[in-house]
This record gives structure tokens, C-alpha cells and sequence, in this order.
């Protein structure tokens, strides 16, 4: 069979995060390709990461500057290896490049995280968000990263023309790769639970990532009190994995502000809500949470930046607002309009079905990686900047990691 070693940032949590359900559909798709595959990985194991025994899938915990990876790397000989984020790359592509040379590396950037950080910083100086990424060292780490991989994965629109405008990127290093879903089917919206059998207000989404936090704060200083004020009866459940204890202080049952913290099943809980509300100010890359919620047909409000790389500029399954007071006034409309939110949720299937076919897209990347196959000698001499920079890192990273494994040993001694 052949072989695929992915090395994760973390495990996959789809439960969790739009990245660990991102993971799993690369997963599924390299099953389905007849890949034997072992992921890899130096975080700790969680108690909800993805059951990847059950899928077939070898399961190896590493570490970084570590030589028993070599002696695993060695012996796995893996044709294709996927590293999950730039930092990953960073710290392990110079050691497939020295033991399996002839290895396709492939970088899920997941999503741009120059792009994220800048657009924070931006939104917390009222500065543009490229005048920051284009000074910023972050920048040119995963740059540098993506130059480096015979492939990168774009997860967005808006991200790919950033790397081919802003960086001159070639496209033969990129593949915009999206979410890969399945239709929502004429079942599943007949289904689907009606207007009349949802009430109040839901967001979600993983606490580890500070865009969502930044949007829950944004709900409950400036927004919330604008729709209570509206509807007096009306709760707003907050969901999201790995809360901490700042973000369970704000729950307020007085005010109908309800924090519930990590959900056994975001579907469920996006099922019983009428409306979904995500005021992102900054992030990057698709937001599963807008995913979950057309798929359960749940119509959301959200800003610009939530809705970028999901709608294509025409439609959307709600609203998009960026100003306070008419994110407020539209989450009312859907909330009340049962023609509008009907529309709404029509709306939020036609994007799932038309934005992100499975098929297609699976086609597209299987395509991609056929024709690097083929040619990946002349792949990469077409990539010059990509070599230089393997060349620099390589041999920085090497000395470095002689240095900190002979320090290591020392320690040990």
C-alpha cells in the first residue's frame, strides 16, 4: 500500500475545532485513496480526540530534536508526508528532506496565521492589516514554509489571491482546498427542525482560539444588550470547548446570557438554536461554526470576516453586519421573521451544496497529486526559492538541533 505520514500539530479534535474536523476530512480522503497512514504527533493525547485506530490509522508520539524520529522516519519511508501548520514544517521538514529526500511534502496551512495575528493586531491599533503581515516575522516564517513544501494547502479564496498578489506565490506550489462536504440532502432539510420548533440564540466555538473569545466578549458588552432589550425573554446558550474560567464568569442567567461551555454534540445544540450569532472582529481561513450551522439549518449573523471564504459575495444563510447596532437589529429579524429566517436557511443548504462538493474538490486534489508524482524533479527545479530556502534552514536547523540534543545528553547524564 502506499504511505502517508501526517505529522499534526495536535490530534484531531472535530468535535472541537474547524481544524480538527479539516484534518479529518484529509484523513478520510487518503483512506480512500488506499494510504496506509500513521499520524504522528508531540502533543498530548486528549480524552476527545478522533478514535484513529478505529479508522486503521497508526497513531506514533514524537518528539522535537529528537534522533529516535530519524530512526522512525527511516524505517517508515513514508511516500507522501503532511505537516499540519507551518510550525510543524518548521520543525520536521528539514529531517524528511535528509532521510526521505523523494517524499511528497505537502503543508496544510490550515489557515494563514500571519493573516490571523496581523488582522488582531490591526483591529487592536486601528491599523491595516497589511501594513503589519508585510513586516512581520511570522510572515516570513510561513512564507518561508510554504516555499518549502512541494505543496500547500489553501483552505480560502481571499487567502490564495493574499500569496499570489501580495507574495508572488506561484500556483504550482498552491491548491485551494477548501472544506470538503457531502450535499445536504433533501432528507436532511425535510428534517430539518422548523422555525416554530427553535428558540433563542446560540454561538460557538473552541475557546482556545481568540477570535472566538474576542466575539463572545463582543456578544456581551455591545450586542447582547441590544437584542435582550428587544427580546426580553430571549436566551443566548454559549458554546465552546476548553473554556476557561474568565469565560464561565461572564454567565449572567439574569440577563439571559448563558454559558454552557464545551457541547456533546455542536449539531444538536445548533439544531434546537433559531439563530446563530458569531460578531468576528479578526481570524482567517473557513469557519466551521457557519459549517455546522447551514448544515443543521440554522441562520446565523455574523461579520465580514466570519463570513470571508464561505459566501461568494452573493448570498448568505442570514446576515452579515459589522456595525453593533445592525448585527443587533438583524439577529431580531431572524429571530421574529419566520419568511425571512425561512429564506435564510434555504440560502445556508445552497451554499454547503454549491460551495463545497466533496467530489469535486477530492477530484481536484487527487488530480494535483498525480501530476507531482510525475514530475516532481522538474516540480521542484521550477521551485528555486524553495530550494535556497531548504538549503539555509537545513543547515541552521541541523546545527541547532546537534546542539540541543547534545545538551539534552548531558542533562541526562
Amino acid at each position: 500500500m502506499k504511505n502517508l505520514l501526517v505529522i499534526g500539530y495536535v490530534w484531531p479534535e472535530p468535535d472541537s475545532s474547524a481544524a480538527g474536523s479539516r484534518m479529518m476530512q484529509l484523513l478520510e480522503f487518503f483512506l480512500a485513496e488506499n494510504y496506509e497512514i500513521t499520524f504522528a504527533s508531540t502533543a498530548h493525547k486528549t480524552p476527545f480526540m478522533a478514535d484513529l485506530k478505529e479508522l486503521d490509522i497508526l497513531t506514533e508520539e514524537i518528539a522535537v530534536n529528537d534522533p529516535d524520529f530519524d530512526r522512525f522516519l527511516y524505517k517508515l519511508n513514508p511516500e507522501i508526508v503532511l505537516f499540519d501548520r507551518f510550525m510543524i514544517e518548521e520543525q520536521f521538514g528539514w529531517r524528511v528532506e535528509k532521510i526521505c529526500p523523494d517524499a511528497i511534502k505537502i503543508l496544510d496551512t490550515e489557515d494563514l496565521h500571519f493573516l490571523r495575528n496581523a488582522r488582531m493586531e490591526a483591529q487592536k491599533w486601528q491599523l491595516s492589516a497589511k501594513s503589519i503581515y508585510m513586516d512581520s516575522d511570522l510572515t516570513k516564517r510561513e512564507i518561508a514554509a510554504i516555499y518549502r513544501s512541494d505543496l500547500s494547502l489553501i483552505i480560502s479564496e481571499v487567502e490564495l489571491k493574499i500569496l499570489q498578489s501580495d507574495f508572488r506565490i506561484s500556483k504550482n506550489i498552491l491548491l485551494y482546498l477548501p472544506f470538503m462536504l457531502n450535499p445536504v440532502s433533501e432528507e436532511e432539510i425535510q428534517q430539518s427542525p422548523s422555525f416554530n420548533n427553535r428558540s433563542h440564540f446560540i454561538s460557538i466555538g473552541t475557546f482556545k482560539h481568540k477570535p472566538n473569545w474576542n466575539a463572545v466578549l463582543q456578544l456581551k458588552q455591545h450586542i447582547w444588550p441590544l437584542i435582550r432589550k428587544e427580546l426580553p425573554e430571549a436566551r443566548i446558550y454559549i458554546y465552546g470547548s476548553y473554556p476557561t474560567k474568565k469565560v464561565h464568569d461572564l454567565n449572567s442567567p439574569e440577563t439571559g446570557f448563558l454559558v454552557k461551555g464545551r457541547a456533546d454534540s455542536a449539531h444538536e445544540v445548533m439544531k434546537k438554536a433559531r439563530v446563530c450569532l458569531a460578531p468576528l472582529q479578526f481570524g482567517a481561513g473557513l469557519k466551521g461554526k457557519f459549517i455546522d450551522a447551514m448544515r443543521c439549518g440554522t441562520p446565523s449573523v455574523t461579520t465580514r470576516i466570519g463570513a470571508e471564504g464561505i459566501s461568494d459575495g452573493n448570498i448568505w444563510g442570514g446576515f452579515i453586519e459589522n456595525n453593533n447596532e445592525a448585527f443587533a437589529e438583524k439577529a431580531v429579524e431572524l429571530y421574529r421573521n419566520r419568511e425571512v429566517w425561512e429564506k435564510a436557511q434555504s440560502d445556508g443548504f445552497s451554499i454547503i451544496n454549491s460551495r463545497f462538493p466533496k467530489e469535486i474538490f477530492e477530484q481536484i486534489f487527487r488530480e494535483k497529486l498525480q501530476k507531482i508524482k510525475k514530475q516532481l524533479i522538474y516540480h521542484r527545479k521550477s521551485n528555486f526559492i524553495g530550494a535556497m530556502l531548504r538549503h539555509h534552514l537545513h543547515k541552521s536547523t541541523f546545527f541547532m538541533s546537534k546542539y540541543i540534543q547534545e545538551k539534552n545528553k548531558k542533562t541526562a547524564d
